[in-house]
């Protein structure tokens, strides 16, 4: 609303109306207001939900400090998502196509969330709404998301090039004057860093064009729906998921600012993606969000996210990175979500393969997902092939160690776009 209110102003010539034209200026006014929301408003939400006894329902798994967390108040993903929208309706631009598609995947995935957790709180247990009407929910924003980035005109690219000049080893990257509509992204370690959907389906002829799109759609609705389970997954242990999510948002946001100035898209020889730099208006209100919510959050936890928040989370993360067509980076820089999903699609296709054999199911982890593995004691009663670390880690530092991790693969995606 502000940002068209200056619009107005700027027409009529009132002094520092055009700040509202740079992307930097309204990035940091939305990324400041989204921590203030969550700041001020995140402990009258957090009051509310003790009121209405909205408390997490903790099962005793044996993990040290759990069942001291019962009772906690739950669904405070309202908290981030009120604190990125807010920001967003704000100063962002609602014409822009990009921002309207991550205003929808916001609101579209923190319904499905606030639908679980208010399903395990009305029967009073961890059994929310039922893994397969998730997926559902997933697979249509999804598929929302890949149908309009294929049939939508204002979602276009303009492909990078290198030329070198005649008697010359300069060589120069340059673009095409004409925006074009190509289910093309960016891949690491990779000269020109493309890879168009396209050349998956040559073999169909005059169709290879549309093949490609729905190749495209597809792997949209599998990265969306890994990346939001990953998340939900991740959400296990206080500030793990909020720290690990801020870091990737603040990589994501860097990634869509590069990628919307034609000049910097040169320097990295990667795709110019006109109009996309809106997004990090978008993304700056979601670090904004996730910092303020781990005020609350950090350990030990004043608030938990529940659903709500990590589903979400997760949602934004992935649907992001498919606009800023940096999808096929989503494996590194969110490595940790996939090593939690992973670690327990292995444990739990271990312990049925070892049942059939021999009758008695055996473990690969002490615990899934993966950072319950190290809060768990490895001598004695324990029948996990791995047992390492002996003895237990603290919550806080698992916490910590899995934030450098993130920070680490965050820095190592930036580095796979220069080596080639």
């Amino acid at each position: 609303m502000l940002y068209y209110l200056f619009e107005q102003l700027r027409e009529l010539g009132f002094p520092g109306a055009r700040l509202m034209d740079y992307i930097t200026f309204r990035s940091g006014v939305a990324m400041l207001l989204a921590l203030f929301i969550a700041l001020v408003f995140g402990r009258r939400i957090i009051e509310r939900l003790q009121l209405m006894q909205v408390g997490e329902i903790v099962r005793d798994l044996g993990l040290q400090g759990q069942l001291e967390k019962t009772g906690t108040p739950t669904m405070g993903g309202v908290i981030i998502i009120i604190s990125i929208l807010i920001p967003c309706l704000l100063v962002g631009n609602l014409t822009n196509v990009y921002m309207i598609l991550m205003i929808v995947a916001t609101i579209w995935l923190g319904v499905l969330g606030f639908l679980d957790d208010y399903l395990k709180i009305k029967r009073h247990n961890k059994e929310g709404m039922k893994g397969k009407f998730k997926i559902v929910g997933q697979i249509g924003l999804g598929l929302l998301v890949g149908l309009t980035m294929w049939l939508s005109p204002k979602v276009v690219m303009q492909e990078n090039a290198e030329v070198t000049h005649p008697n010359s080893v300069e060589t120069v990257v340059t673009y095409d004057d004409d925006d074009i509509k190509s289910p093309q992204t960016t891949i690491p370690f990779v000269k020109n860093n493309n890879f168009d959907y396209t050349w998956l389906t040559g073999w169909m002829g005059d169709y290879a064009a549309t093949g490609g799109w729905i190749a495209f759609v597809l792997v949209t609705i599998l990265v969306v729906a890994g990346t939001s389970n990953g998340a939900n997954l991740t959400d296990g242990l206080d500030g793990l998921c909020t720290g690990t999510s801020a870091i990737i948002g603040v990589a994501l946001a860097i990634m869509a600012y590069l990628g919307g100035h034609i000049g910097y898209s040169a320097y990295l020889n990667i795709m110019y993606i006109p109009d996309s730099a809106e997004l990090v208006v978008f993304m700056s209100a979601f670090i904004g969000a996730l910092i303020g919510f781990l005020w609350y959050n950090t350990y030990p936890a004043q608030v938990f996210m529940g659903d709500t928040g990590s589903l979400t989370i997760g949602g934004i993360i992935a649907v992001f990175a498919i606009l800023i067509r940096k999808e096929l980076l989503i494996p590194v820089l969110c490595a940790i979500f996939f090593i939690e999903d992973l670690s327990v699609i292995m444990q739990m296709s271990y312990f049925k393969f070892t049942k059939r054999r021999t009758g008695k199911g055996q473990r690969i982890f002490k615990m899934t997902p993966l950072h319950h593995h190290f809060q768990i004691p490895g001598n004695g009663g324990t029948e996990a092939l791995i047992r390492r670390p002996i003895q237990p880690i603290p919550e806080s530092k698992i916490v910590t160690r899995f934030w450098i991790v993130g920070i680490l693969l965050a820095i190592i995606t930036f580095v796979t776009l220069k080596i080639r």
